[in-house]
């Protein structure tokens, strides 16, 4: 049996042995891999042209100041700053020391007319700019923008390169990108991606205002980018690279070109840049869902959390806990929508506001005014003390008491009437509600209360799994709350 399969496997071995050895043939046609290697060099060629055609007008910004080496700033992980190292004195202690850092910039006029990013230069004492051709110049700022954070420097030149600026509404998710600037000093970098997303707000706690939408991409960005040029196939200027949401994870972002351009004309001009607010913090219906069970009736629109002391919307009958649908007929679902739809119209504008509020739909004549560099806040610092008289209410965590006008003078309040907030439990559920001490509730589910026997009363009426809708004044703005159990 053994010599059988001995004998098998060696006839096996002379029978493949005995057939000629096969040749790999390929599946691709000559013809058609010729033609796929000339899309690959004529895609190299594009990309090259790219840097060839942008780099001459991208500027590396080297920009020197004198600060406290301990200040830090809680935007110091999202802009574009140079890494800690020997120029850069910032993990130093104590003192006032250099501190230096690079960006970059793209010309956008022969005369020396640069745009960057407002961060990159702010606070400079010293601003040089260094050329493509090697050749650096002293810099001065000409205007900056905080809001949006664009800058206009200008040096002393002529006959400068300038980049072609393109048109960031007809930008494509999915098309190329490419930026240019100087990452970690090296300068000229250049690196490419796809834009990965249009219309990205939210990136900053700017207080619920923002006047941009960003660009998104993967193309690497990293510190020493700010500043500089996002470019498409053609090496038109679609966007300027601001932001990162931490280094190397795929996560650029760039104000819009068309954005930075008008902006950067009217800085130019030597025009203030003013924009239009109504002076009130929103969100979308929907985004809190802890209280989506109070808007039954309303399918879309804006929630009104806040209204500024003293803003424009303050002056007219919008109240918090509205529901905002349209702008002068314009439907609104959203609070970036609503934003856009504002910073459309005029400073002292007249418009019209469609509200939905307890149930009905109502029309509101609203004024814009000219939205301030910075809004008040009001200040929890305690003032004089106010135990006598407080009263825990409930198992909200509450205690309050009477608003006498002795208490409001005492206090500086601007209303006379209502339930003065004396205290706030930890961990409860009105301190989960960010209700602070000295906020006055005026109304218990749209019902006036003027004592703490009224106010329990209301309390007592209230379904606080529904949850429970308190209209509170806060140093002269007006916002809610609402108390609900299980929070």
């Amino acid at each position: 049996m053994r010599l059988s399969i001995f004998t098998l496997c060696v006839a096996l071995s002379t029978s493949f042995a005995a057939q000629p050895e096969a040749v790999p043939t390929s599946t691709v046609p000559a013809a058609t891999a010729e033609a796929g290697k000339d899309v690959v060099h004529q895609l190299n060629n594009a990309f090259a042209k790219v840097f060839e055609t942008v780099a001459p007008s991208v500027v590396i910004i080297e920009i020197s100041k004198k600060t406290e080496a301990s200040e830090s700033s809680p935007l110091d992980d999202l802009f574009f700053q140079g890494p800690p190292d020997e120029n850069n004195q910032r993990q130093n202690p104590g003192g006032l020391r250099p501190i230096q850092s690079e960006g970059s910039g793209f010309i956008v006029r022969p005369d020396g007319y640069i745009l960057t990013n407002f961060h990159v230069v702010e606070g400079a004492d010293k601003i040089e700019v260094k050329l493509r051709d090697g050749r650096d110049f002293p810099a001065k700022v000409i205007g900056t923008d905080e809001k949006s954070d664009i800058a206009v420097i200008k040096i002393g030149a002529k006959d400068l390169p300038v980049v072609q600026l393109g048109d960031s509404d007809a930008v494509r998710v999915g098309q190329f990108a490419f930026a240019i600037g100087a990452p970690f000093k090296l300068d000229y970098t250049f690196t490419y991606g796809v834009v990965s997303g249009k219309g990205r707000n939210k990136l900053l706690a700017t207080g619920g205002y923002s006047v941009s939408d960003y660009l998104q991409t993967d193309a690497s960005i990293n510190p020493g980018n700010s500043g500089g040029p996002l470019c498409d196939i053609d090496g038109n200027v679609i966007g300027m690279n601001t932001l990162i949401n931490g280094m190397n994870r795929g996560l650029g972002f760039a104000i819009p070109i068309n954005m930075a351009k008008e902006i950067g004309g009217e800085l130019i001009a030597g025009h203030k840049i003013v924009r239009p607010w109504l002076g009130i913090r929103i969100e979308t219906l929907g985004d809190d869902p802890a209280i989506r069970d109070l808007f039954k009736g309303a399918d879309k629109g804006v929630v009104v959390r806040t209204i500024e002391a003293d803003a424009p919307a303050y002056k007219s009958d919008l109240r918090p806990f509205d529901v905002i649908t349209h702008v002068d007929g314009t439907p609104i679902q959203t609070d970036s929508q609503l934003q856009h739809e504002i910073l459309k119209k005029k400073i002292g504008q007249k418009l019209e506001l469609t509200v939905w509020r307890k149930g009905q739909s109502i029309k509101l004549p609203v004024k814009t005014g000219e939205l301030p560099n910075e809004v008040a806040r009001a200040s929890n610092e305690p003032s004089q003390p106010i135990q006598p008289n407080q009263q825990n209410v409930g198992k909200f965590g509450l205690q309050v008491q009477e608003l006498t006008k002795e208490v409001a003078e005492r206090l500086h309040l601007p209303v006379q009437q209502g339930i003065v907030v004396t205290g706030v439990e930890d961990n409860s559920i009105a301190a989960a509600q960010d209700i602070q001490r000295e906020d006055v509730i005026s109304e218990v589910d749209g019902k006036p209360v003027t004592n703490v026997q009224s106010f329990r009363e209301a309390l007592n009426k209230a379904d606080p799994k529904r949850g429970v809708l308190l209209y509170l004044d806060r140093k002269g703005s007006k916002t809610f709350a609402v108390l609900k159990a299980g929070d």
